[in-house]
């Protein structure tokens, strides 16, 4: 008796911890991970640990987000990005320097990087701000929009921080064009962009300008700025259809890939797993984009599917990038490889996307108001 109560409890608290959890989501996730997992032994096997511990911690806040309703995140909405904002003040005054840089903020009991938490923070305003217009959106709300999402892009970018700026800014972008936001609009807005390009070349850091210029001319800086392109290039070609095999890869066994745990793992995984490991990596990538869309596409609310839209997207830009940059077909802007590359906080900050996807579709069937 005794006995049958214990298996009872048990089954029972398997299936609370469980029930949040998208099963199709997890899968594809889990995948990813596997991959992450092998590359990362190849390229830095002693950060695997580590990075393994990420992996759970990432996995723990899944489910904790998981779990939450859709109500609960919209009521988030202003508190999270407000302590966000404040956040990156206190980067820029407060903050770290490393590496010319100051985006770290010192808590004492650990270093944040509070830009991180932008990348959830924006969707998750600029979604519950429509909600709250969901009738009609005027222009004057997608100005209103466009000034929440360009204030922590601002701040951001001064740290510097290009590449996390870039996510930030297509994150904010995905919620105001699920909104509704026209065409006519978006091409005015690109139209004033391209305009606006000299200004902007100008406000750019040298080491910026650098990296666009080395783009189209990798050879003119072999050993500096062209190094990573280089480099990075010659490692995916080298795998061939096939691939050298598991930690067999020259490039990145004999360290000719700089940074090769973390925006250059594509590299490593091209060089050892070839061109039909890059067609597993881009078909996971697109499933889980998919299901993403699809929980978007079911959301029962305007905020449920602005947040899932973006939150999806988000994914498709973390790669387009990172693939991008390590192809030599886009600037090197220190952007990882979603759910591959070494690091606590972007993985975590992945997972958080993932989890609040698992509680928008978990909790399709609730009113919410």
């Amino acid at each position: 008796m005794n006995r049958g109560m214990g298996l009872a409890m048990m089954r029972n608290l398997v299936q609370r911890l469980i029930a949040p959890i998208d099963p199709p989501l997890m899968l594809i996730a889990g995948m990813l991970l596997l991959l992450a997992i092998g590359v990362m032994g190849s390229a830095s096997p002693e950060r695997l640990n580590a990075q393994l511990l990420n992996v759970v911690a990432a996995l723990v806040v899944m489910r904790i987000l998981a779990q939450l309703p859709p109500q609960r995140l919209m009521h988030m909405a202003v508190p999270v990005y407000l302590v966000g904002i404040l956040l990156l003040i206190a980067v820029a005054v407060f903050g770290d320097v490393s590496k010319g840089a100051r985006r770290w903020l010192n808590l004492g009991f650990m270093r944040a990087q509070p830009s991180e938490l932008m990348k959830i923070a924006v969707p998750l305003l600029l979604a519950w701000f429509f909600q709250k217009r969901e009738a009609m959106p005027r222009l004057r709300d997608y100005g209103i929009a466009v000034v929440l999402l360009l204030l922590p892009i601002v701040l951001i970018a001064r740290q510097p921080d290009l590449g996390t700026a870039i996510l930030v800014l297509a994150a904010g972008f995905y919620v105001i064009f699920f909104a509704g936001l026209s065409w006519k609009i978006m091409v005015g807005m690109a139209v004033s962009a391209l305009a606006a390009a000299p200004l902007a070349w100008n406000l750019l850091h040298d080491y910026q300008r650098s990296r666009i210029i080395t783009l189209f001319d990798p050879e003119s800086d072999p050993l500096g700025k062209g190094f990573h392109i280089i480099q990075s290039t010659i490692a995916i070609g080298s795998g061939g259809i096939f691939g050298k095999g598991w930690r067999m890869g020259t490039q990145a066994q004999l360290e000719f890939i700089p940074e090769r745990h973390t925006d250059f793992i594509f590299a490593v995984f091209s060089e050892e797993f070839g061109l039909f490991g890059n067609l597993l990596l881009l078909t996971l990538y697109t499933l889980l984009i998919g299901r993403g869309l699809m929980i978007a596409a079911n959301a029962p609310t305007l905020f449920s599917r602005l947040l899932a839209g973006a939150v999806t997207m988000i994914f498709f830009t973390y790669a387009f990038v990172n693939m991008g940059m390590v192809s030599g077909i886009l600037p090197v802007v220190g952007v990882p490889l979603p759910l591959i590359s070494y690091g606590g906080t972007a993985l975590v900050t992945l997972f958080v996307g993932i989890g609040i996807l698992m509680s928008i579709h978990g909790h399709r069937m609730l009113v919410q108001k």
